[in-house]
């Protein structure tokens, strides 16, 4: 893997597979919304339960057959074995995938604290490595020899050194013996070949910015495409604090607290540009932005970009997709 400068700021999204099958075709439809206003790629999230896993393939499988948008398929470690996880990255490569995001993925339902399965993986680093010790059999075998270069990484300025992506994640916010502890986990996923990271939520684009420098001294040279959320529900901001430890500002809070949605949108949407604004004024190679399937926001966001002279020419060259957009 190489790292050379991006031909353009990126912007991908995030999806969830729908929880109820009645959401299908609602959350298909906002997904072609985005789709057609041109990001570079999506990313699709998974879950442990067998229908996570099951929506998650059919919504992978739907993009790459009828839009022109690589996805990226998120893997983690969680209840399953090193052979499960193994076979479930064939199928994937099977299916078209080329790019993904190993995470280690966070307890059971349940479960407070990490343990890694029995015969399973307990570091994203080492799914890092199978991920490509599965990419080398297939190549091996002959069913990777005529596949291109991966788009999501090529966007990014990264030649990969074979034809997959693979991301990884990384944490802005932190206190000094938790960084110290990160740096060393993403030169870790970067020795065993990540290609990228993208990041955690953060709401200080200096946090992204001293991430980026301390990871470059610690001899991290893969590219870290932040992870924004699009700051317009004040609820859901707080629901991922508990979840994620990144507490929301004080003057971010104050800022959402009206009880008129369309102020309240306003109001974020400024908010999450002015972010934006300043993580590209520090060198962002690009933005992932975290929709949880909200069309509306994240296609402001994009409207914004574009009014800034950010497009995606690698569209220009992809193959238009079959008619079907049901």
């Amino acid at each position: 893997m190489s790292v050379s400068v991006a031909t353009h700021p990126t912007v991908s999204f995030e999806l969830f597979p729908p929880r109820r099958p009645e959401l299908d075709e609602t959350v298909w439809q906002r997904v072609l919304r985005m789709a057609d206003a041109g990001p570079d790629f999506f990313s699709v999230t998974y879950s442990v339960s067998a229908a996570a896993r099951a929506a998650s393939a059919e919504l992978l499988r739907r993009l790459l057959a009828q839009t022109r948008i690589p996805p990226i398929a998120h893997l983690t470690c969680v209840a399953a074995t090193r052979a499960e996880i193994a076979a479930r990255v064939g199928r994937l490569l099977d299916a078209g995938v080329r790019d993904f995001l190993a995470l280690r993925g966070d307890p059971p339902p349940g479960e407070t604290a990490w343990h890694a399965p029995p015969d399973g993986l307990s570091r994203s680093s080492e799914l890092v490595a199978l991920i490509r010790e599965v990419e080398a059999e297939r190549r091996e075998d002959g069913c990777l020899r005529a596949a291109a270069p991966s788009v999501v990484a090529l966007d990014l300025g990264v030649t990969p050194a074979d034809v997959v992506s693979v991301a990884v994640a990384a944490y802005p916010s932190g206190q000094s013996h938790t960084r110290r502890a990160e740096l060393a986990a993403l030169r870790e996923k970067q020795d065993a070949g990540a290609d990228f990271a993208i990041t955690q939520v953060f709401y200080d684009a200096e946090a992204y910015a001293s991430l980026c420098a301390d990871a470059h001294a610690a001899g991290v040279h893969i590219p870290i495409l932040p992870g924004i959320l699009p700051l317009t529900d004040r609820r859901r901001l707080h629901r991922l604090e508990e979840l994620s430890g990144v507490p929301v500002p004080v003057t971010l809070d104050a800022l959402l607290d009206t009880d008129e949605d369309a102020e309240r949108l306003r109001r974020g949407i400024d908010a999450t540009l002015a972010l934006i604004d300043r993580v590209l004024a520090v060198g962002a190679p690009g933005l992932h932005l975290y929709t949880f399937n909200q069309d509306r926001p994240a296609l402001d966001v994009l409207e914004h970009l574009r009014a800034r002279g950010i497009r995606n020419p690698a569209l220009e060259t992809r193959p238009a997709v079959p008619p079907a957009r049901t």
